[in-house]
């Protein structure tokens, strides 16, 4: 056991002064020096260094040791992983705290030391300010860098944390930053600027990530893109309010530093209480595609990732809205398991006094005026029709016209007497409380435990403002969020068989703490496949794909009023879990034949999206987006080329079809779900299709049909031998 006595420490002196670790696994080398007198140091993270000895393990520390210069410290500060101004660290700090105003000055060094090739512990102590700590750093599988940090107060008065995060230092030449930006409709658009000296922050105070949060922070060298540039990042895997920074100092260092964000008071540690920042997950690639990778493949080897194939949905919202009618439901219900649905998941409007979107929240008794015989005889009917039953909740919120309001106004957050301000008519409810959280588990419990229900879509439509326990309390963000967590952990415990979709607006909850627990998000309410190619690329950086719904939509889009065709929305959410967003009983018999091939096609490949690479194709001429998804054993490949606008060149240029082996031989056949709408038939290998190598797919390519803008087409790729 790690112990933080200074005996110990004085123990533990000789193993510490040897002591720089080289934690290796899935391709990532992360070297730490535990040599000087200061905390830890990370000198490496990146790229496997193989097997190194004890003297090139202190090599390696020294040489990034700095030296003095003129006009600074004498001896001159690095980062170390928990960074303080007592160390000299002139920087953003890991740690800031203080004991009502005293107290302020902190100076781990490192106590103990337990460590493998793949992770590592290490205890630190601060004996003057009375706080000591433990650092775990894990790789994973593949070699994704975990960071997390318990802080604990082993004084005898109470200590108030500020701000705790973790850093991760980043090449010196890694000078050009990406993170996403956007909002309700359009979340995770890509902004880039230059990394200079200086700090870059980026936070989340909505009590949630947010629809304008960045999923991740990104160094790297200048014009790195999907398919090469050395880049690395971060992604902070908590669901509540959070901070990232990437910040460069004139003394050489550059850092990428990451963790939730307290509010005032939030976090004051009691004589002997810890607090554990949530962990902060570092990835490098070359290129972001093989950053990506090491996110879904870790995220893929976890116990609790979904395994079977993943159910084609129908949701009911854009097809009935609040307009809850049985005759009309079953008819749907019918049409969808004509076109091939596997779940079909009734949305807002079935609880209690829920006739439009300004009463009902916290009622979560089905609606007898509504339904008088319950739920059941829509389940019936979706179960005879083969298909699982779905049901949407969002247990975190409350109308004030609902009569938990009226029976318990005092369970609303509030930070005053007045309500905060409103948000789609509704605030939230303090999960934080024991008997708001014991009433919110009783309802779940009760619908699951009375209908057959597989799946939980699980929203949360507006943002915590002014999120705390009354005009004498403090805020509850991390508090709600930690119950949110315990409440999610309960109901898969007890009902191990529910699927539960993280839905926030849409994707304002996309973050690897809640998808630790769930089984996929909603990754925009915007189902237009123009703004979707973009949402849907920028997401996948961090979430698998098929954790991703993806939705094929009406042709007129409810978000933005564009009319699309079936084949281009279609073809868009053929990458991610597939589903439908449409009311099927509007549409003829040939357009449900139709829609039933994609969704035959979408099952076909769902195998190769679950568990295959993703692939996004650089340098191409504006109008043209190429993606695709390549197999674990580089065996098949599908490819969806979209003409988004119309392009310079007429016909196109050739395009790229990366990701295969360079080796093989491929068959290239072009689908025939790709319409012919530009004249595809005198295209002349369209017919009879290509043999080539993966090396000429990736570095040659292939002329692609012409196409009018905003249409797709699909190219199918299979191994010969």
């Amino acid at each position: 056991m790690l112990r933080n006595e200074e005996g110990t420490r004085a123990g533990n002196a000789a193993a510490l002064a040897a002591a720089t670790l080289h934690l290796r696994h899935g391709g990532t080398s992360v070297v730490i020096d535990v040599t000087s007198s200061a905390a830890p140091t990370i000198v490496h993270w990146g790229e496997d260094l193989g097997d190194l000895n004890r003297a090139a393990l202190q090599s390696l520390a020294s040489s990034a040791v700095p030296q003095r210069v003129s006009g600074g410290l004498d001896v001159t500060p690095r980062l170390t992983v928990v960074a303080t101004q007592a160390d000299g660290w002139l920087g953003t700090p890991g740690l800031e705290g203080h004991r009502a105003g005293a107290g302020v000055s902190i100076r781990f060094v490192a106590a103990g030391i337990q460590s493998n090739t793949q992770r590592a512990t290490i205890s630190l102590v601060d004996t003057e300010a009375h706080l000591s700590a433990e650092l775990e750093l894990r790789l994973g599988e593949a070699g994704l860098l975990h960071q997390r940090l318990t802080l604990h107060n082993i004084g005898s008065t109470d200590y108030t944390v500020q701000s705790l995060q973790l850093a991760f230092p980043v090449p010196w030449d890694a000078t050009e930053l990406l993170d996403t930006t956007g909002r309700h409709l359009r979340e995770r658009h890509p902004q880039r600027r230059e990394f200079t000296f200086g700090t870059h922050v980026r936070e989340s105070r909505r009590g949630r990530p947010g629809a304008d949060a960045t999923l991740l922070l990104a160094a790297g060298r200048p014009g790195f893109g999907f398919e090469r540039g050395r880049v690395h990042a971060i992604h902070v895997a908590w669901s509540g309010n959070h901070r990232v920074i990437a910040e460069r100092v004139v003394t050489g260092e550059a850092f990428l530093a990451g963790g939730e964000l307290y509010g005032p008071g939030e976090v004051i540690l009691a004589p002997g209480d810890t607090v554990a920042t949530p962990w902060v997950i570092g990835s490098w690639g070359d290129g972001l595609s093989e950053l990506a990778h090491r996110f879904h493949d870790e995220w893929r080897d976890r116990p609790q990732h979904p395994r079977r194939a993943r159910p084609v949905t129908l949701n009911t919202w854009e097809a009935v809205y609040f307009d809850h009618d049985l005759d009309r439901l079953t008819a749907l219900a019918d049409a969808a398991a004509e076109v091939g649905v596997e779940r079909f998941v009734l949305d807002d409007g079935w609880f209690a006094g829920r006739r439009d979107d300004t009463a009902g929240l916290g009622d979560w008794f089905v609606d007898d005026e509504v339904w008088p015989d319950g739920l059941h005889p829509l389940t019936a009917h979706v179960h005879e029709l083969g298909m699982e039953f779905g049901l949407w909740v969002e247990p975190e919120m409350i109308n004030p016209d609902s009569a938990l309001a009226r029976e318990h106004p005092d369970w609303i957050l509030r930070g005053r007497m007045a309500l905060p301000p409103s948000a789609r008519q509704q605030q939230v409810l303090d999960l934080s409380r024991p008997e708001a959280y014991a009433h919110i588990a009783e309802r779940l419990h009760a619908l699951l435990e009375e209908y057959p229900i597989a799946y939980l879509k699980w929203d949360h439509n507006r943002d915590l403002v002014d999120a705390g326990a009354g005009p004498e309390g403090g805020t509850r963000v991390r508090a709600h969020t930690l119950a949110l967590y315990r409440l999610l952990d309960e109901l898969k415990q007890r009902h191990p068989g529910v699927e539960i979709e993280s839905c926030a607006s849409g994707g304002a909850r996309v973050d690897l703490g809640i998808l630790d627990r769930t089984d996929r998000i909603w990754t925009s309410d915007s189902l237009d496949p123009l703004e979707r190619l973009t949402n849907q690329r920028y997401t996948a950086l961090v979430v698998p794909p098929e954790m991703m719904g993806m939705h094929l939509t009406s042709p007129v889009v409810h978000s933005t009023g564009r009319h699309v065709d079936l084949e281009f929305s279609a073809a868009t959410a053929l990458f991610g879990h597939f589903g439908l967003e449409w009311d099927l009983t509007s549409t003829d018999a040939a357009t449900r034949a139709r829609i039933a091939e994609w969704v035959t096609f979408a099952k076909r490949i769902r195998p190769l999206v679950a568990t295959g690479g993703t692939v996004d194709v650089d340098d191409l001429e504006t109008g043209i987006d190429v993606r695709g998804m390549v197999a674990r054993d580089l065996s098949s490949a599908v490819f969806v080329i979209t003409q988004t606008q119309t392009s310079a060149s007429y016909p196109p240029g050739r395009v790229r079809l990366p990701g295969l082996s360079p080796t093989r031989t491929y068959r290239v056949t072009l689908s025939m779900l790709t319409p012919d709408t530009a004249g595809q038939s005198e295209l002349t290998w369209a017919s009879e299709g290509l043999t080539l190598t993966g090396r000429q797919l990736a570095t040659i390519g292939v002329r692609p049909p012409v196409q009018l803008p905003q249409k797709s087409a699909v190219i199918e790729i299979t191994a010969l031998g």
